[in-house]
């Protein structure tokens, strides 16, 4: 019950739990109109549990109690009621016992065909920007047949219990009879109406034939440059935040991902996107083609792509910061490792776990272009600091995230400062998802947030300011719906029905398409800021507003050790880190090199004046030439560009997997003119 979500959810699971043994009491006693109350109940609770796909119907699941499991016991209750209601020797009791277990036998018929339906759309992989012409994907059936297909065939004994419960009640035998040959009648026809699906020419084509298509695809396009990516769709960030930067790459661009979860959460982009969940599937590609391929995470499925010789392998990683994650060892698998500036390549001299410094290559960060530049003053009359804490990370490490012992104090201080600060709290995505003590901090500070912009839309001055600002709210929320309704009409999700196999074959490249998203985008961003007030608390949360956007938004930042501080400093405003393991200033400046020009915080926060002294005063921070140094020494100069470093590499890399593959072939070619003592008779 602990993990049931909500209030209305944990009341839907009561009345589950109760309402069987409701059900089995009243068939025995018996009482009619106590047992329709009881299934009625557990209709509806069983309907809204699945709709909301409660943890309790998994569970239930999973201990052999499942869906189809507790429409069986109901129709046995049901036949126990006529039983105890005098019609055990009575052609309706036999009947209901037939009828009921024909339903029954229906259902292996009909889980057999969506069970097959469902298998022969799931391709071997999914794809987006790519030309499946010339591969058979028929439309899908129609959702209504598919989607929770089991819930809807078992549902359908719905019209036996009404017209046996009725027959009982009136006596008149034709009602159970009408409702029971409405039953398998209905029954029957959602089976006549799913066949049609099985024919040949309405399912895709042959998992071989779909893979032979990608490979023509992959020998047109050829493809020079890769980005690979493995993980949980949690972790889809993590490749958003490359895609504008492949887009500009020079060569033939592709996008190569492992998990199908992952799809659905990608960005907008023109660039091919190939998903391969199978390891089997990948080995057999051609992707001869590709020189360079670049890593964005360290995980096990990298191997997979590791073993092709021909390409050059390059961790790129998401994020610069001094997380040990910076410096894994697994990262000297790769035959380079780009950094954003000199920061990196020291780190992984310090941490000695044998990555060569000739191996790495600083190449800026291209995704820091949309961030402004601080003026020196704060964007609106009251300053707003940005708290984004990272996660609680795999281990319980103290100095993980500052949430745990720092994150109540900081939030009350800045929500109580002497002079007024607009607050944003952006908890990194995956807060909670490890430690249950982490999501209880992060739901109190939501809740301390949230209370603390009610308590400050009631004071007299911001009651005033909010009058001024209404109208331009009201617009600004009114083109939030416009464009919201734009951008879901461009991405396709207006259209509704299609499964993975037909987002597959839709899914095309459209620049005009591509150039109106990203200005919507920005007009949406603008849009959301004015949708309420510039003094207004706010909790922020999910992919949109995306992190950089805040950032503009804000004048300083609070955050932890993490790649959230990297990119911050190529703002220039003033920020502070909190030291949540106790180090002390000299020694956690000695460790993180991302700290050396912040505010060093406590868990008390005491010091977060220093912060906000600086972020409303710039002649009050003296630190503004410090974090100017540290900027360049984490994320490299500021002329060339960033894309023209990194595109620089790559193509630097691909000359260079070029030249191994030509010596390859060259060494082969001797070997052949000359046999080696392996080809020598042994006498």
């Amino acid at each position: 019950m602990a993990r049931v979500g909500s209030g209305s959810e944990l009341a839907a699971a009561i009345l589950l739990m109760l309402g069987f043994p409701c059900v089995m009491l009243a068939a025995i006693i018996p009482s009619l109109w106590f047992f329709a109350a009881a299934v009625a109940v557990t209709y509806l609770a069983d309907q809204y549990l699945h709709q909301r796909s409660s943890y309790l119907v998994n569970r239930l699941a999973k201990v052999r109690a499942g869906l189809s499991i507790r429409f069986l016991v109901r129709q046995l209750l049901l036949v126990l009621l006529l039983a105890r209601m005098g019609y055990a020797e009575e052609a309706v009791f036999y009947v209901t016992v037939a009828c009921l277990l024909g339903f029954y036998g229906l259902q292996a018929p009909h889980g057999a065909m969506v069970t097959l339906i469902r298998l022969r759309r799931k391709l071997p992989v999914v794809t987006r920007n790519i030309d499946l012409s010339h591969v058979r994907i028929p439309d899908a059936p129609r959702p209504g047949l598919i989607n929770r297909s089991a819930e809807k065939m078992l549902h359908l004994d719905v019209f036996s219990f009404v017209g046996v419960i009725v027959a009982i009640e009136t006596g008149v035998n034709a009602f159970a009879y009408a409702g029971l040959g409405l039953t398998l009648l209905l029954a029957v026809g959602y089976l006549a109406v799913l066949l049609p699906n099985l024919r040949a020419a309405r399912l895709p084509a042959s998992p071989e034939k779909v893979l032979e298509g990608i490979d023509a695809w992959l020998r047109e396009y050829r493809p020079t440059v890769m980005l690979y990516f493995s993980g949980s769709k949690d972790s889809a960030y993590q490749v958003n935040m490359w895609l504008e930067t492949m887009a500009q790459l020079g060569g033939r661009p592709l996008i190569f991902l492992r998990e199908r979860t992952i799809v659905p959460q990608l960005g907008n982009t023109s660039v091919p996107v190939l998903c391969v969940p199978g390891g089997v599937h990948l080995m057999n590609l051609d992707l001869s083609s590709v020189r360079v391929a670049l890593y964005a995470a360290n995980v096990g499925k990298n191997i997979h792509m590791l073993r092709v010789p021909t390409m050059k392998h390059v961790f790129i990683g998401h994020g610069d910061s001094d997380k040990l994650a910076s410096v894994n060892p697994f990262s000297k698998a790769y035959d380079e490792v780009w950094t954003a500036g000199r920061a990196g390549r020291d780190r992984y001299a310090l941490a000695d776990v044998g990555v060569l410094s000739e191996d790495i290559v600083e190449v800026g960060r291209p995704q820091l272009a949309p961030i402004k530049h601080w003026t020196g003053k704060p964007l609106h009359p009251i300053p707003t600091v940005l708290y984004a804490p990272t996660w609680e990370g795999w281990e319980d490490a103290p100095g993980n995230t500052s949430l745990l012992l720092a994150g109540e104090n900081i939030v009350k201080r800045l929500l109580n400062s002497a002079e007024p600060v607009r607050l944003i709290y952006k908890p990194h995505p995956f807060t909670g998802t490890r430690a249950p003590r982490a999501k209880a901090v992060h739901e109190r500070i939501t809740a301390m947030v949230e209370q603390a912009a009610a308590a400050r839309a009631s004071e007299p001055r911001w009651v005033e300011e909010a009058a001024s600002h209404a109208a331009d709210q009201a617009a600004a929320r009114a083109e939030l719906q416009r464009i919201e309704a734009r951008l879901a009409e461009l991405s396709g999700a207006a259209r509704v029905g299609r499964d993975e196999a037909e987002e597959s074959r839709d899914s095309q490249a459209d620049p005009v398409r591509e150039v109106e998203t990203a200005k919507l985008k920005e007009e949406w961003n603008a849009a959301y800021w004015r949708s309420f007030g510039w003094w207004e608390h706010k909790v922020v949360t999910g992919p949109e507003p995306r992190l950089y956007d805040c950032f503009n938004e804000s004048d300083g930042m609070v955050s932890d050790i993490s790649s959230v501080v990297s990119d911050f400093i190529a703002s220039g405003k003033p920020y502070a880190v909190t030291d949540s393991a106790g180090l002390g200033e000299a020694e956690f400046k000695r460790q993180n090199t991302a700290v050396r020009a912040a505010v060093i915080l406590s868990n008390s926060a005491v010091e977060l004046d220093e912060l906000l002294t600086a972020v409303a005063d710039r002649d009050a921070d003296p630190r503004a030439v410090a974090r100017h140094e540290l900027k360049e020494y984490l994320l490299g100069p500021d002329e060339p560009t960033s894309i023209e470093q990194f595109d620089v590499a790559v193509q630097a890399l691909a000359a260079k997997a070029e030249a191994r593959n030509a010596g390859v072939l060259q060494r082969l070619a001797d070997a052949e003119q000359s046999p080696g003592l392996d080809d020598t008779p042994v006498g």
